[in-house]
């Protein structure tokens, strides 16, 4: 019965995949054929003691239930696979595992799974990637309120949101591509890493596996791979998570009621938002998104925790990992799978944009009536202090900034009553901040094509 909600709730069947344990024996096997074929090619067993490990290494020949047998019996994870794959080779059983120590095997495997992991969830950041710059080309002269510490700043293009969040997703992308070669080693250098067990062809053998397996070995390890790259792995998926948290924290506030700017997709037919309140569209996959990002941060102090171990190692690890691999790869691929339904039916409200500017009574144009005064009066200083002094009666109401403004006797020497109209006008106020979205839409774009993402066509 499942328990756990990544078994039944959270993540997609191919990041699952990844680490169920079907997938995991294959890949135990999967190394141990690798092992015996760079062996024979060193001459340090027969070809057809590798060919014959090699053969019977598949699911095929080796069950699950063969291995759980002899692990009840022995308690001992990776021997019990050992074993299994002798039974399957016959005569030539006892090469299997030849020189190798148990971590020799799960660290290349967890290297194969991560790789695959890292595969799913770059692919997937970049289709986000590309959603993100679309929507920052289709919302670049769409003009909204701009808001710091909550409270109405000046006005700003709405795709000027997305840009900012395309321009970060490149960055988080970079960094997933030049970590690869750090995180993704396995290593074949037996117990504690000095690769006696393995003989005088050690560095040969060693160099074969893990280039069957397509991953790098460790420059130099214990028995085990060194964990900086695993915590780097995970403090990475951190960083992915809580740029995930941050659109959706920023979807949910403008869904809000009072300002209702966007809503993230909701299927009127038929979803229910409240079991008691029938009128209730909820942002519950930003909600998701948020909630999952406290787990998955929960992650880095485990990783970290995890570079410290005893001598050449002990198991302190090894229990974590189990747990916080798997779980930080599904959680974010939910993560991301759900901002991508997010972003593909994210629902828009333009005249809410344009209520909300003016519901400010043009306290979100006091910089430019401020610096306006500022270029034709005594200076900046002056400028600000009044137009401050006239912003805190204007909170008062009942009269706006700009009426305000046209009503001062100071104001009046230097600004005729066209000039500040002209001046709360919030498409005129919008700085080079529509030239900033051009250029990171098209950087975008090109960033996406060196990856082999096409550039959406028009329309």
């Amino acid at each position: 019965m499942p328990i756990h909600p990544i078994e039944y709730r959270y993540g997609s069947a191919e990041m699952r995949a990844v680490f169920d344990r079907s997938s995991w024996l294959g890949k135990m096997l999967r190394v141990e054929a690798a092992l015996a074929e760079a062996h024979a090619e060193v001459g340090d067993i027969p070809v057809e003691a590798a060919r014959a490990i090699s053969e019977n290494a598949s699911l095929k020949h080796v069950t699950l239930e063969a291995v759980a047998r002899y692990e009840k019996e022995i308690g001992h994870e990776v021997m019990c696979v050992v074993k299994a794959l002798s039974d399957a080779s016959g005569r030539f059983g006892g090469y299997v595992h030849l020189g190798a120590t148990s971590a020799d095997i799960t660290d290349s495997v967890l290297a194969l799974q991560v790789k695959e992991a890292l595969s799913i969830i770059r692919k997937d950041l970049m289709e986000l990637t590309s959603l993100l710059a679309q929507s920052a080309e289709r919302y670049r002269d769409t003009v909204c309120l701009g808001r710091t510490h909550g409270v109405a700043a000046i006005p700003m293009p709405f795709g000027f949101k997305f840009a900012v969040w395309a321009s970060e997703a490149k960055r988080h992308l970079e960094r997933l591509n030049e970590a690869e070669p750090r995180i993704c080693r396995g290593k074949m250098s037996g117990a504690i890493g000095t690769m006696a067990g393995l003989g005088k062809n050690a560095f040969k053998v060693q160099e074969l596996t893990m280039g069957k397996l397509g991953i790098r070995a460790s420059e130099i390890s214990t028995q085990v791979v060194p964990r900086d790259g695993l915590a780097e792995f995970i403090g990475l998926l951190c960083l992915v998570s809580s740029y995930l948290d941050k659109i959706a924290n920023e979807v949910r506030n403008l869904q809000r009621t009072e300002i209702r700017e966007v809503e993230e997709p909701f299927e009127e037919r038929s979803q229910v938002g409240s079991s008691t309140m029938p009128h209730k569209r909820n942002p519950e996959k930003c909600e998701k998104v948020c909630g999952l990002a406290r787990t998955i941060r929960g992650y880095a102090r485990t990783a970290l925790e995890n570079t410290v171990l005893e001598h050449e190692r002990d198991l302190t690890n090894s229990s974590c990992e189990r747990v916080m691999v798997p779980e930080a790869c599904i959680l974010l691929d939910e993560q991301l799978k759900t901002m991508l339904k997010v972003m593909r039916g994210l629902i828009v409200y333009p005249e809410n944009m344009l209520r909300n500017i003016e519901g400010t009574r043009g306290l979100a144009m006091s910089e430019a009536a401020m610096l306006a005064l500022a270029a034709k009066g005594p200076g900046r200083q002056w400028a600000h202090e009044l137009t401050r002094r006239y912003s805190m009666e204007a909170w008062r109401g009942p009269l706006g900034l700009a009426e305000i403004l046209k009503k001062s006797p100071e104001v009046r020497k230097y600004l005729t009553d066209q000039e500040v109209d002209a001046l709360f006008d919030p498409e005129s106020y919008l700085g080079t901040s529509q030239q900033q979205i051009d250029n990171v839409v098209a950087e975008t774009h090109l960033f996406l094509e060196s990856y082999g993402v096409p550039k959406p066509k028009e329309g």
